[in-house]
């Protein structure tokens, strides 16, 4: 019984996988060859090495495509694992196949148009791509690798990168297709971050106040969210006093609700010690679901 739940489990993420990352390639397909391809524009990272490669040297873009990211994947391989690499590598073979084979009508000649609307498309589809467990380009893999063994976050190599790529660019090119590419490459990663964190964005709250049980339960109640009390013990000041045991409430709504959520704690607290920070997604819990009120 447990088995076969868990075999449907598994069929249904794998399905699951599969149709993001069919339609994240068919999204970075679109925006590659409909977009910015024929203009000559850029996006950062390993899309945007293919497309500079394709420009200077009119090598096709779908071999470019392969070659670039075929070094991130095998050292996504060793970094992170092996069922990654696999359905990365798919997911850009499946992409090179795409932009190789199909053939898009001009849909503008507009250069703004061209780079806001290249970047959402390859945005979406590198977003799409990284829900389906997969990546298209192969940049964030080594940052990411960059990133263990120094003290640069994964966000200071990929910007590191995209200068230099811009740079070049500017160079090779002209001042004025890098700085479309840059527009480029900010509306691609902005999309990445809506299609991965999705519409809303969680805060998780913690709450610490003498009053917890109250406070406990006007969230509940008038609000219809769920709350986790633990037990703490604390101290303060140099001289290490001790404070009483207190339950220390917290919750996570979204980043709409935190000023009622405030204000329902200043009603009963107005000095309870509050602590916001950003959280990524949830799953399961009471989050999701419809507020009672």
């Amino acid at each position: 019984m447990v088995m076969n739940r868990l075999g449907r489990l598994m069929v249904k993420v794998r399905i699951k996988e599969a149709i993001f990352l069919l339609l994240g390639v068919l999204s970075a397909s679109i925006g590659l060859k409909g977009l910015l391809l024929p203009n000559q524009f850029l996006d950062g990272g390993s899309m945007g090495v293919s497309l500079l490669g394709e420009v200077l040297t009119g090598y096709n873009l779908s071999v470019l495509i392969i070659l670039v990211n075929a070094p991130f994947i095998l050292l996504g391989a060793r970094q992170i694992s092996i069922p990654f690499a696999v359905k990365s590598s798919l997911a850009i073979l499946t992409l090179a196949l795409l932009v190789h084979l199909l053939e898009f009508p001009v849909i503008t000649s507009d250069k703004l148009l061209i780079a806001v609307f290249g970047g959402f498309f390859l945005g979406v589809g590198i977003g799409l791509s990284i829900r389906g467990g997969a990546v298209i380009d192969g940049t964030e893999v080594l940052a990411l690798s960059i990133s263990r063994k120094t003290s640069l976050t994964v966000g200071d190599v990929i910007t590191v990168f995209n200068v230099i790529l811009f740079s070049l660019s500017a160079m090779i090119l002209s001042l004025e297709t890098a700085m479309y590419s840059i527009l480029t490459y900010i509306v691609a990663s902005k999309t990445v971050d809506f299609i991965i964190n999705g519409i809303e964005e969680y805060i998780g709250v913690m709450i610490v106040s003498p009053d917890s049980t109250t406070i406990k339960s006007q969230i509940m109640h008038e609000m219809g969210r769920g709350v986790t009390s633990f037990r703490s013990d604390g101290g303060y000041g140099s001289e290490g006093q001790s404070l009483p045991d207190r339950d220390i409430l917290f919750c996570v709504v979204t980043r709409l609700e935190v000023s009622r959520l405030i204000l329902e704690i200043e009603k009963i607290d107005p000095k309870a010690f509050v602590i916001q920070y950003p959280i990524k997604d949830t799953k399961g819990g009471m989050i999701k679901k419809r507020p009672l009120h």
